[in-house]
């Protein structure tokens, strides 16, 4: 996915300004599909066992903090032309890994010992705040691609303008498509019995890579 952001960041050079704004709303259109957010996505949804609506609403939290960490942090270095320092950066991906540990172990014991009620709230707050840290850890890249590519820092401001929001839809649809496939009844009897523990295996993995554990 990141040689598809720079082909299209590539694709900024000497671009009218509409074209440009375009192409950042592809970007955001498809940043959910970026291997961290999958995990995390995947692992959040089967510890709420699949619903689509609550699905659709953690995607939008999950959104929202993603979108308020890039804005809030990346006009600031947009407007300074500078680099998020990599210490910082770097600290945030450890804690991404670190959530999605959490998150999959959480799944793992959800399928153990299912509960006997709802977390809900607990869990929209969970969404906001990883969409926070995944915000932070993949905001310097982003801002550089923006700012080597535009001529201006109006533009790069209005390109993470139109960024920020896309981003947030392609994580709530997502969310929402994700839960809508695993309860189809085809797959749900799979899903139930497989699939959960499987993606809790997977995100241990995934996150101890993430974080820099040897495995």
């Amino acid at each position: 996915m990141e040689h598809l952001d720079h082909a299209l960041s590539g694709l900024f050079d000497g671009a009218p300004l509409v074209v440009a704004l375009g192409i950042a709303l592809l970007l955001g259109l498809r940043h959910a599909s970026d291997p961290d957010h999958l995990v995390a996505v995947t692992s959040l949804v089967a510890a709420e066992d699949g619903d689509t609506r609550q699905a659709a609403r953690l995607g939008a939290w999950w959104g929202v903090g993603h979108a308020c960490a890039l804005i809030a942090l990346g006009i600031p270095l947009i407007a300074f032309r500078a680099r998020m320092p990599a210490w910082l950066e770097s600290g945030a991906e450890k804690a991404i890994g670190a959530v999605i540990l959490v998150l999959a172990a959480r799944v793992i014991l959800r399928w153990l010992r299912p509960p006997a009620h709802s977390h809900s709230p607990r869990t929209r707050r969970q969404a906001l705040s990883i969409g926070l840290l995944h915000g932070l850890a993949g905001t310097g890249a982003i801002v550089v691609l923006l700012i080597a590519a535009l001529p201006t820092q109006l533009e790069s401001a209005l390109a993470l303008a139109v960024f920020a929001p896309m981003s947030m839809v392609s994580m709530t649809a997502c969310s929402a498509g994700f839960a809508w496939v695993l309860t189809r009844p085809a797959v749900e009897p799979l899903y139930r019995t497989v699939l959960v523990p499987g993606l809790g295996v997977f995100g241990v993995m995934f996150g101890l890579w993430y974080a820099g554990v040897g495995i």
